[in-house]
C-alpha cells in the first residue's frame, strides 16, 4: 500500500471517529470535568420510577436568578418539572424551545416549572432565559450545591437533566440529555395523581352528612 492510500484510509477512519464523538456529545449532552458517585446513574433518555419507589425530593432552597428567594418545598400539591442547565450549554439551548412550549402548555394544569442554572454568570443566563422566553423561575447554583442535594439520580457532569416531581413531593421521573414536550407529556402524566371517578348520584338521594 503507498503513503498517499494509507494516509487517506487513516484520515477516514478519523472522520468517523470525530463524527461518532460528536454524535454522542449531542446524544449525552454537555459535560463538566467532574465527578459523580459511583451509584449515580448516567442512563442517558427518559426514566419513570413506579409508585412506592419514588425517591423524596430534598428540601431544597434558594435564590432565583431575580434575587427572590424560592423553597422547592411550598410547591407541594403540584407536579414540578425541574430543569438543570447553563447558558454555556449547546444541548440546552437545543431543548429550550421545548420548555417555553411545555411550560405555558402545562401552566393550566398548575404544573410548576423551575430551572437551576448552573456554573454560570447571572448575566449570561437571564439573556438566555429571556431569549428562548423562559418565564419560570429559575434558582442561581454557580457552585452546585443544589444540584448535589440530587447526584444519586443525575449526574452533576452532564446538562441538560430533568427530574419530574409529584405532588406529594416524591420523584416520579427524569430525563438525562435533551427532552421533547413529548418527553415531558409522559413524565407529567406518569407524576400527577389519578383523577377518582365521579359517583353518579342516584335521583332524591341525599348528600352525605358531615359529622
Amino acid at each position: 500500500m503507498s503513503l498517499s492510500g494509507s494516509v487517506t484510509a487513516a484520515g477516514k477512519r478519523a472522520a468517523i471517529l470525530t463524527a461518532g464523538a460528536a454524535v454522542l456529545l449531542m446524544i449525552v449532552g454537555c459535560s463538566l470535568v467532574r465527578s459523580s458517585p459511583a451509584n449515580a446513574s448516567n442512563v442517558v433518555g427518559t426514566t419513570i420510577f413506579p409508585p412506592g419507589q419514588r425517591p423524596l425530593m430534598p428540601a431544597v432552597s434558594g435564590r432565583t436568578l431575580t434575587g427572590q428567594e424560592l423553597r422547592l418545598a411550598a410547591e407541594h400539591g403540584h407536579v414540578i418539572v425541574l430543569n438543570f442547565w447553563g447558558s454555556w450549554c449547546s444541548v440546552c439551548q437545543q431543548e429550550a424551545p421545548a420548555l417555553s412550549v411545555a411550560a405555558r402548555q402545562f401552566k393550566p394544569s398548575g404544573v410548576r416549572f423551575v430551572g437551576v442554572d448552573m456554573a454560570d454568570n447571572s448575566a449570561s443566563a437571564k439573556a438566555y432565559m429571556q431569549q428562548y422566553g423562559l418565564l419560570y423561575p429559575s434558582l442561581s447554583d454557580p457552585g452546585d450545591l443544589i444540584a448535589a442535594e440530587f447526584n444519586r439520580l443525575i449526574p452533576i457532569s452532564a446538562f441538560p437533566s430533568m427530574l419530574v416531581i409529584s405532588p406529594a413531593g416524591r420523584i416520579a421521573g427524569r430525563v438525562i440529555g435533551a427532552a421533547s414536550v413529548q418527553d415531558l407529556r409522559r413524565l407529567i402524566k406518569a407524576a400527577a395523581p389519578p383523577l377518582l371517578p365521579r359517583r353518579r348520584r342516584i335521583p332524591g338521594e341525599r348528600p352525605p352528612r358531615l359529622e
